[in-house]
């Protein structure tokens, strides 16, 4: 894409202004206008439809939720979210991501101006991600059958005598979300134990994981220092730190740490990865989902070189091929490895199932 057309919706003319001059100075970005709410914003983009909307979520007339489900229904494009209220309500931001948007970022209620002078990167790099972001794949894994809460859930302790030593790692960025709760959709209790780093803001994912367990059939948690991995629960890294795999004696644990970002990004895929090969259970799967850049690529070929099962999505239902391209291109999976979505869930299951007859 040569040139991305953006289009601004939020009721702060500061905003607007700011946003604005951001994009107006950046080469490769074009701000094609601006609105003080939706039903404003979708008049003018008649004209000339954007390629990407950073669109607010407190706004007169029509709020940004409604807004963002009823563009997916009639014209699907890329949606970053920008609000404040991303920052003071996490449910808000999952909703969003359950919704479609791509990305969210949480602008605070003071400070704007310095803030976007600092986050130029966070906002051009939000851009181009949801620039590249095929719609109609995202779309497709939303929501697509109605769920019904499910009961508290405890993950299946492990026998005694007999710890859990297998894991599936798994890692994600742009498209995550919707990814995720795809796959998580048609697992059980019977699951070998998942580890799940996915790139999302502080705070944030602990208000994912509570949606995930709250609509899954199977555990989902947000990850806490030594945590056990045992069959039937997910453990999401939470955003701000990195999350590892450690060996004890009475199985693996996860432990958080702080430390600079890698590869931008913090928590880290790769560092997931690279543990998984560190504290070397007997037998692990790594799963590269959808995401921008290549965090995770290096640490899928390092477990596909300790022997482990490895799987990268497919292009055709990622939607953002950046991540698992990557890692194809350097030899982290074979052919058979290269996996559309709606397959991985059941390379899950054979995993688990052949671990539980070990």
């Amino acid at each position: 894409m040569n040139n991305i057309g953006v289009f601004i919706i939020d009721d702060s003319a500061l905003v607007r202004r700011s946003l604005t001059d951001l994009f107006s100075s950046e080469p490769g970005f074009t701000v094609i206008g601006s609105a003080d709410d939706p039903i404003n914003g979708e008049r003018k983009m008649q004209s000339a439809w954007p390629d990407v909307i950073f669109l607010d979520i407190e706004m007169p007339r029509m709020d940004g939720l409604t807004f963002l489900a009823k563009l997916m229904r009639e014209r699907p494009t890329p949606v970053v979210i920008c609000s404040s209220l991303a920052g003071k309500s996490q449910q808000t931001t999952v909703k969003a991501f359950a919704l479609g948007a791509v990305e969210v970022i949480a602008k605070p209620e003071l400070g704007i101006t310095d803030f976007f002078l600092n986050a130029r990167p966070a906002f051009v790099a939000a851009a181009v991600s949801a620039a590249q972001a095929k719609l109609k794949t995202l779309t497709a894994t939303l929501n697509p059958a109605p769920v019904q809460p499910q009961a508290p859930k405890q993950p299946t302790p492990p026998v005694a005598n007999s710890a859990i030593d297998a894991v599936i790692a798994m890692g994600a960025s742009t498209g995550g979300p919707q990814a995720i709760e795809y796959l998580l959709r048609q697992l059980d209790a019977t699951t070998m134990p998942i580890a799940i780093t996915q790139h999302m803001p502080e705070n944030f994912t602990r208000a994912f994981a509570r949606r995930l367990d709250e609509l899954m059939p199977i555990a989902v948690k947000e990850a806490e220092n030594g945590d056990s991995l045992v069959r039937g629960r997910v453990l999401i890294a939470p955003g701000g730190r990195h999350m590892r795999l450690k060996r004890i004696s009475a199985g693996l644990t996860v432990e958080l740490v702080d430390g600079p970002p890698v590869n931008r990004h913090k928590p880290s895929v790769d560092v997931l990865f690279r543990s998984v090969v560190e504290a070397a259970p007997d037998a692990a799967l790594g799963v590269l989902l959808t995401g921008m850049g290549d965090d995770g690529a290096r640490g899928l070929l390092e477990m596909r070189g300790r022997g482990y099962a490895t799987i990268a999505q497919d292009e055709a239902s990622s939607v953002v091929f950046g991540m698992p391209m990557t890692a194809i291109k350097l030899g982290a999976v074979d052919n058979q490895g290269i996996i559309a979505l709606d397959k991985i869930g059941d390379a899950l299951k054979a995993f688990s199932a052949q671990r539980r007859l070990a």
